[in-house]
């Protein structure tokens, strides 16, 4: 005797007409189930969806010094601007000098920058009032960090790829870690 099994439509989900039991009762089918080494290779599979497929050409301020900066293997003396792709000097000495004048590089930028990070030397420095309002009228926003943090700010934004530029002032020698010596010769 041969048995027949039709689906039939029920408010329950699909039913075999010879037994009276859903479908979705299997317990490879139902939303509990967690799926183990044995199951069906198609579930293990990971797939990768590569979203961006160019490379990153940012910059990447890898070392500073008294001197300068080592960005991207070249090493750039004294205080410079950084906007992402070019490297440039920059003709301020110390944090007095950053005047709307000497900003203006950073302002006439096409396409505008978001954030312009300052690294004003081995400490943080007030900047001139009229330079942030000149800032805060061009949109762009401002941080003012010494110049390791800022360097580190950067870094962190450009690697997300935004419109960032910085203005960066090679911090002073330190003198922390000096041994000194008294007059006798002697270190302390």
């Amino acid at each position: 005797m041969a048995a027949r099994f039709l689906l039939q439509r029920s408010t329950r989900g699909l039913l075999f007409s010879s037994r009276s039991v859903p479908v979705f009762s299997s317990p490879f089918l139902c939303r509990a189930h967690r799926l183990g080494p044995s199951d069906d290779e198609i579930y293990q599979r990971t797939t990768v969806s590569i979203m961006k497929t160019e490379a990153h050409n940012g910059i990447l301020i890898h070392s500073y010094s008294p001197m300068g900066f080592n960005i991207d293997g070249n090493r750039v003396f004294g205080p410079c601007a950084v906007i992402p792709p070019a490297v440039l000097q920059w003709n301020v000495g110390s944090s007095e000098d950053i005047t709307e004048e000497s900003i203006s590089l950073f302002h006439m930028l096409e396409p505008p920058i978001e954030i312009l990070v300052l690294g004003t030397g081995s400490k943080v420095e007030r900047i001139n009032p009229s330079v942030l309002a000149l800032l805060k009228r061009k949109r762009i926003a401002l941080e003012v960090q010494d110049t390791p943090n800022a360097c580190a700010t950067f870094n962190f934004l450009n690697s997300e790829r935004r419109l960032v530029a910085a203005g960066l002032i090679p911090p002073s020698y330190s003198r922390a870690l000096e041994v000194k010596q008294d007059e006798s010769g002697d270190s302390k």
